[in-house]
């Protein structure tokens, strides 16, 4: 009896991306995080297996196809409510009848062999403009048994790789990653205890340990902050954040934008989340941060 093939999950795969790393890149998102914050742009990878989704203005009046075929009568004759996710059992039978697309399964297995395949198919794109491949989620290092078998071979193919990662897990899966990478982005979310717990569900000394830990080898990291209007912008996280990327040698932040389109995503899921109610802010606010920032020893840009 051969051995089943090592797969990771994945929920999406983007091409020509241009805002996670170098060049244009194909981005690769991997399902499962061990954060749920609150603000989290891609709710649907935070749990780390397959799922379904529901897009109900998908779907085609009148047509009953999904119903007749779910074996655990999980879906019904209301437009509106018309997948019981408690019943479902994900069993994907409903995506394959569903004329309209209403049904989607979040969260699909790859081999080494068929990811490959997949982000090569846009070499081209990374020679002209000097890409790659960006690994993001969710949280890829939790798939690293499988990255450490796929990084070798992307590597071997002469692709740039970037890491992208919130740094919540043991240091031992980021030590086996990082020689395979060619750079990392780190998310800094927030730096008071009490308020990553909050905010994320987890504590943050692990990210705090992974982060020094990574720059005291010298790895080739770029630090980025989230930004969340009313959650992590005050005076006191700035300070904060500031004096830690100090600590650690770090004296160089990116600001990233904040996207309220994640909200739209919840009904269409199994989740209890609620949405923050925050909207995109005015680009004064980036202007404020990037001068408090400096105020403290920290050149931040967005």
């Amino acid at each position: 009896m051969t051995d089943a093939p090592l797969t990771a999950t994945v929920f999406d795969i983007q091409r020509f991306s241009i805002h996670d790393g170098p060049g244009i890149r194909t981005v690769v998102f991997f399902k499962g995080c061990s954060l749920a914050c609150a603000w989290c742009q891609n709710p649907e990878a935070v749990r780390g297996q397959p799922e379904m989704a529901y897009y109900p203005e998908r779907c085609v009046p009148g047509c009953a196809a999904c119903v007749d075929a779910c074996p655990d009568h999980a879906l019904g004759t209301d437009r509106d409510r018309r997948l019981d996710f408690v019943r479902c059992s994900v069993c994907g039978r409903c995506v394959d009848v569903c004329p309209g697309d209403a049904l989607r399964l979040i969260g699909r297995p790859v081999s080494v062999e068929e990811l490959l395949a997949e982000v090569l198919r846009d070499r081209p794109f990374y020679d002209a403009s000097g890409g790659g491949l960006t690994l993001s989620g969710g949280e890829p290092a939790l798939q690293a048994p499988f990255l450490r078998s796929f990084l070798p071979v992307a590597r071997a193919a002469g692709l740039h790789i970037v890491l992208e990662t919130a740094g919540c897990y043991p240091a031992r899966l980021l030590d086996e990653l990082v020689p395979l990478v060619d750079a990392i982005l780190f998310d800094l979310k927030v730096i008071d205890a009490e308020a990553h717990r909050r905010l994320t569900t987890r504590d943050n000394a692990p990210v705090l340990a992974n982060l020094a830990h990574l720059c005291a080898r010298g790895a080739p990291v770029t630090v980025r902050m989230p930004v969340v209007p009313g959650h992590n912008t005050d005076p006191a996280n700035i300070a904060a954040t500031a004096a830690l990327l100090r600590q650690v040698g770090v004296r160089e932040l990116t600001l990233l934008r904040y996207n309220h389109l994640w909200e739209a995503k919840l009904p269409r899921l199994a989740t209890d989340r609620e949405p923050l109610g925050v909207r995109p802010p005015p680009e004064r606010l980036y202007e404020e941060l990037v001068a408090a920032f400096a105020q403290h020893g920290v050149t931040a840009e967005v």
